[in-house]
C-alpha cells in the first residue's frame, strides 16, 4: 500500500484532487475489501483501521479539518470531489464514523483547545474510536425526552442513565455522551454533553444481536460514573445547540459519497445480472422499468448533495435542510435493497460466480437497509423537521 503519495496542493483545484483520489484509490484498494469482486472477504477491524489510516495519510480523510488538528484544510469542495470517487468503489463504511462524523464536528464546535489537541487527532490518525450516546429506550430519535442525567460535585459529575441502539460501543474508546442537568420537563433546556472514556468505571455494554445476526450495536448503563469537568463538551446548556447543529451538518454533508455509492451498487447489480444469460433476460424483462426510477432516484439525491455544498460554500446555514437529504436517501436506498433482493433471489447455485457475490452481498444490503430510516433520525423526525421547520406548518 503506498502511504508515500504525494498530496496534491490546496490551491490545485478539485480537479487535480479528484484525479489524486481516483489514481490512489485504484492503485491501493485491495480486492479483497472492494464487495464486487470475486476476491471479497469481510475485512477485519484491524485491516479497516489500516486501510482508514492510509487513507488519511493520502489526503482523503480529514478533509475539511484545520492542519493544526491533523486535518488537510480544504474546502467542502475539493471534499466532495474525494467522495465522489470514494463512492464509486464499493469499499467498506468506515469503522470510525462516529469520531470522524460526530465528535470531530463537535469538539472543534464547542471543546476548549485543550480537547481539540487532545482528541481530534487521535480520530483521523486511527487511534481512537467513538460511539455516540444520544438514543434511549424511552426516547429514541426524541432527544428532548432523554433521561440520563449528569449531576455537578464539586469538580465532577455523577451521571446515571441507559443509552440504547449505540453503534460501536464495545471497540469504542470514548463516549460522546448527552446528559440533562436538570429534568425531563426541561425539554431542550439544561442538556450537557460528555467526551467520556468507556473505561470508567460504573459502564456496562450490552450488545443487541441485530437482524443481520451482527452485534454491533448496544445498549450502554451509566451507572454513578463520574467524570471530571474536564469531560464536559461546552457550556451546561449548550449540548442541544451543539447535537441539533452537528446533526444538520451530518444529514447534508457527511458521508456525501452515498449517492456515487447508491450508483455503484446499482452498477454492480446490473453488471452481475447481465453475466448470467438467464439473470440478464429476466433483468431487461421484469426489472427494466424500476431500474430506470433508481436512476432517477440517484440523479436527484446527486443534485441535493451538490446543492448542498453550493450553499454551505456561499455562507448558508443548512440547518433543518439536512432533513431532506437524510430522509430521501434513506427512503430510496432501502426501497432499491428490496428491489435488490428480488432480484439476487433468482440467483441459483449454477448462476455466475459474479451473480452469487451479488445475492450474498445484497441480502446483507438488504437487512442492513432497515436502519437506515431509524439511524441519524428516524423517518417521521425528518418528517417532523421538514414540516415544521422548513413549511412551517402547524402543529395541530
Amino acid at each position: 500500500m503506498d502511504t508515500n503519495a504525494a498530496i496534491p496542493d490546496p490551491a490545485a483545484g478539485r480537479d487535480v484532487y479528484r484525479r489524486h483520489a481516483r489514481q490512489w484509490l485504484a492503485a491501493n484498494l485491495p480486492a479483497q475489501m472492494r464487495a464486487d469482486s470475486l476476491e471479497y472477504r469481510t475485512p477485519t477491524l484491524q485491516e479497516c483501521q489500516a486501510w482508514e489510516a492510509a487513507m488519511h495519510r493520502a489526503g482523503l480523510a480529514g478533509m475539511t479539518w484545520p492542519t493544526v488538528y491533523g486535518g488537510h484544510g480544504l474546502s467542502l469542495v475539493e471534499h466532495l470531489a474525494v467522495n465522489k470517487e470514494v463512492g464509486r468503489l464499493l469499499m467498506p463504511e468506515s469503522v470510525s464514523s462516529i469520531g470522524k462524523e460526530l465528535a470531530g464536528p463537535i469538539i472543534m464546535t464547542v471543546g476548549t483547545e485543550a480537547q481539540k489537541q487532545r482528541f481530534l487527532p487521535s480520530i483521523l490518525a486511527m487511534q481512537a474510536y467513538w460511539c455516540q450516546g444520544f438514543s434511549e429506550p424511552d426516547a429514541g430519535s426524541d432527544l428532548a425526552r432523554l433521561r440520563t442525567r449528569a449531576v455537578q460535585e464539586g469538580d465532577a459529575w455523577r451521571i446515571n442513565g441507559q443509552k440504547i441502539w449505540t453503534s460501536g460501543a464495545a471497540k469504542a474508546h470514548y463516549c460522546l455522551l448527552l446528559t440533562r442537568t436538570g429534568v425531563v420537563a426541561d425539554r431542550h433546556r439544561g442538556m450537557l454533553m460528555f467526551a467520556v472514556p468507556m473505561d470508567t468505571p460504573g459502564i456496562r455494554v450490552v450488545p443487541i444481536k441485530s437482524i443481520d445476526g451482527k452485534t454491533s450495536f448496544a445498549e450502554v448503563f451509566f451507572d454513578d460514573v463520574i467524570v471530571p469537568d474536564s469531560a464536559r463538551l461546552g457550556a451546561p446548556d449548550e449540548g442541544w445547540t451543539a447535537a441539533t447543529r452537528v446533526l444538520g451538518i451530518e444529514r447534508a454533508t457527511n458521508r456525501m459519497y452515498r449517492a456515487w455509492r447508491f450508483e455503484a451498487e446499482l452498477r454492480f447489480l446490473v453488471q452481475a445480472c447481465k453475466s448470467d444469460a438467464r439473470l440478464s433476460r429476466l433483468l431487461d424483462a421484469q426489472f427494466a422499468r424500476q431500474i430506470g426510477e433508481v436512476v432517477c432516484q440517484i440523479d436527484g439525491l446527486k443534485g441535493l448533495v451538490e446543492r448542498s455544498v453550493e450553499q454551505l460554500m456561499a455562507g448558508d446555514q443548512i440547518g433543518a435542510r439536512g432533513s431532506l437529504t437524510k430522509l430521501y436517501w434513506s427512503e430510496c436506498h432501502q426501497a432499491f435493497a428490496g428491489l435488490a433482493l428480488g432480484v439476487v433471489s433468482q440467483v441459483r447455485p449454477d448462476s455466475s460466480a459474479l451473480a452469487r457475490r451479488a445475492r450474498e452481498h445484497f441480502t446483507h444490503a438488504y437487512f442492513f437497509s432497515r436502519a437506515e430510516t431509524i439511524y441519524a433520525g428516524t423517518s417521521e423526525v425528518q418528517l417532523d423537521v421538514i414540516a415544521q421547520r422548513i413549511l412551517k406548518l402547524p402543529k395541530d
